[in-house]
Order: structure tokens, then C-alpha cells, then sequence
């Protein structure tokens, strides 16, 4: 399934959402180094930290957030393609309207836009969605209006989720990935939000040394706990080729649905935070504090990804390790504040 030859041309008008963001802006500047300028640009553009996410990008228009449809209606574009990443993301904010009004309600306008014009979209869901992993990690369409999130960020996902597998009204393909923890470039504006490796190692450099949250459960030692850390070049790179395979006639409508992604590798805070120490030449220093109470009964332990639904798809290509990963970030971008 896996095919260079695309018939997207680089000229193709394609829409990002939460393209200041994280991930959004990483998305872009991948599009841009595979020779695609002609992208719409969308997200709340008047968040001064992202500034420096955006500003350098190749583009050819940027819409406020709360403007797109309108936008859309204005101009009528021919769009060939939708990455809809924007979302609201703190797993702190337990206002469920906020997550509602724009995890949901937004996302089903941009579900339903992809519809009528006949427009491929790929979108942004979690492994949140997965709660403390009762059901496990299976990307099986048959378990996820069993699925229990932790927080209300991970019930919206779940919610659009369960929203979008009951239309019979669809885009002609599209996918809703399940990201796990995703590390890397551009997590500057985050702030409490940004990945462990982008706290780590600004602890590193203000004291010396990595505090990582003690365990509160008897079956997992002090920073023991596990994740699936999976590299944003990762990501971006298999968003990349879901669009060239739904556009070259290589995806069919039994591919369409949700999809894991992750490394399908489950790593633990002690290995992260060493390898941290390790991309700054530096040897680990590593102590252990009480987790928040806040966030203490909505922790998850353990994810790791099923990954075999993605390889049955076609996807062949390999993922940065662990280590791999946080070298890059360390090396390349955090250690000199550099933007992807």
C-alpha cells in the first residue's frame, strides 16, 4: 500500500487546524519541506507564545479559528484535503463545555463541511480516550462506546469519536487518530501542558536534576510508570501518508475509522528523563515528588499502543526509539531553543 507516486498535487489547497500548535505547526512545516505552500492556516492566531510556530511557515492564507466556516462560505475554495488537529488539550480544565463547544461541536462542523464537499479528512483524537486502559489499547471500533476517559478533555475525544463512527453522512475517507504521548519541537507554549522531556530538561538546566512523580499505586515502583512516547516526526510522517494513500486511490472506505498511534512500545519515566540526561551529556540526577492531588485519581499508569491496525494498513516504516527521539528534541531544538 505504501507508494511514493501521489497524485496530490503540490499545489493541493490544504487546510491545518491548530496549525500555531504543537503538533499543527510540526504538520505544516513537514507539508512545506515535502514541497506543499498552499495551506490554510488555521487556529487562534492571538496567542502571542505560538507566534514563533507559525511566523517562519510557508503559506498561503491564515483564518482565525472561529472564522473558518464563514471563511469557507466567503471564498468557497476547492480544498483537497483537511488535517483537523486543533482541540482543546488541557487534561486540566474540567469545564466540559469548553471541551464540548470545541472538541465536538467544532469538529463535527469541520466533519460535516468534509461531507458535503466530497473532502478526505484526517483528525485529531487521543489516547485519553482510553481511561486507565479497562479495555486495554485496541483501536476496535467495537470498544469504544464501552471506554471510560479520565478527564473531560478525554471524554470529548471520545465523544467525537463515538459522534463520527455513527454517520452515515461521511467524508469520502478519513481517519481519527489516536495520538499517545507525543514529544517534541514547538511545545514551547504548553507550559504545564508540554511533554515530561521539555520539563525534564528545563530542570536540568535550572537545578541540575529531574523530579519525576512517585508512584501511588503499589504495582508500579517510583517512576516505573509507563507511556507510549511516540516522536511528532512520527506523527507527522504517517498523517503524510494516510494523505497520499487517500488521495491515490491506495485507501478504501473498509479503511476508514480510527487508528492508534503510538509506538506500540510502552517506556517508563525513569528511561525518559535518563535519556534526557543523556542528549545534554549529562549523567542522570533523578529524584521523586508527590503527584498532584488534582490529577492523582485520573493518572494513567500504563498505555501502550496496539499497533497492528496501522501495519495492516499499509504503513511500513519504522519509529524513533525512545531514545532516538529525545536525542533529536535534546540536541537539535531544546538545547538552543530552536522551532521545527
Amino acid at each position: 500500500m505504501e507508494n511514493t507516486d501521489s497524485i496530490l498535487s503540490k499545489n493541493a489547497p490544504i487546510i491545518v487546524t491548530g496549525a500555531a500548535g504543537f503538533i499543527g505547526s510540526c504538520m505544516v512545516q513537514y507539508l512545506n519541506e515535502q514541497g506543499y505552500e498552499n495551506l490554510i492556516l488555521v487556529d487562534d492566531f492571538g496567542v502571542e507564545a505560538k507566534r514563533k510556530n507559525w511566523e517562519g511557515k510557508q503559506y498561503a492564507n491564515i483564518v482565525e479559528r472561529y472564522n473558518l466556516f464563514d471563511w469557507l462560505q466567503l471564498h468557497e475554495p476547492k480544498i483537497d484535503f483537511v488535517i483537523h488537529l486543533g482541540a482543546r488539550t488541557d487534561t486540566t480544565e474540567f469545564d466540559y463545555a469548553i471541551h464540548q463547544k470545541l472538541n465536538v461541536e467544532y469538529s463535527q462542523d469541520v466533519w460535516n463541511y468534509c461531507t458535503s464537499n466530497h473532502v478526505p479528512l484526517i483528525y485529531a483524537s487521543s489516547a485519553a480516550t482510553y481511561g486507565g486502559g479497562e479495555f486495554g489499547y485496541d483501536d476496535n471500533h467495537e470498544v469504544i462506546e464501552k471506554l471510560q476517559p479520565l478527564n473531560p478533555y478525554g471524554v470529548s475525544k471520545n465523544e467525537f469519536d463515538k459522534w463520527a463512527l455513527k454517520q452515515i453522512n461521511q467524508p469520502p475517507y478519513w481517519a481519527g487518530l489516536k495520538f499517545f504521548n507525543v514529544y517534541g519541537p514547538n511545545e514551547y507554549h504548553k507550559g504545564r501542558m508540554a511533554s515530561v522531556i521539555f520539563h525534564a530538561f528545563n530542570q536540568i538546566k535550572k537545578d541540575g536534576l529531574v523530579k519525576l512523580f512517585k508512584s501511588h499505586r503499589p504495582d508500579f515502583k517510583d517512576g516505573e510508570q509507563l507511556r507510549d512516547f511516540v516522536y511528532v516526526k512520527d506523527v507527522v510522517k504517517v498523517i503524510d501518508w494516510m494523505m497520499q494513500s487517500m488521495v491515490n486511490g491506495q485507501w478504501t472506505n473498509n479503511a476508514n475509522g480510527l487508528y492508534n498511534l503510538g509506538t506500540g512500545k510502552a517506556r517508563s519515566f525513569y528511561d525518559l528523563a535518563a535519556s534526557t540526561f543523556k542528549g545534554a551529556d549529562l549523567e542522570p540526577n533523578i529524584s521523586f515528588i508527590d503527584m498532584p492531588e488534582d490529577i492523582r485519581d485520573k493518572y494513567q499508569y500504563f498505555t501502550e499502543a496496539n499497533m497492528q491496525k496501522l501495519r495492516n494498513a499499509g504503513y511500513t516504516n519504522s519509529f524513533f526509539s525512545l531514545e532516538q527521539g529525545v536525542d533529536d528534541y535534546v540536541r537539535n531544538y531544546l538545547s538552543n531553543g530552536k522551532i521545527w
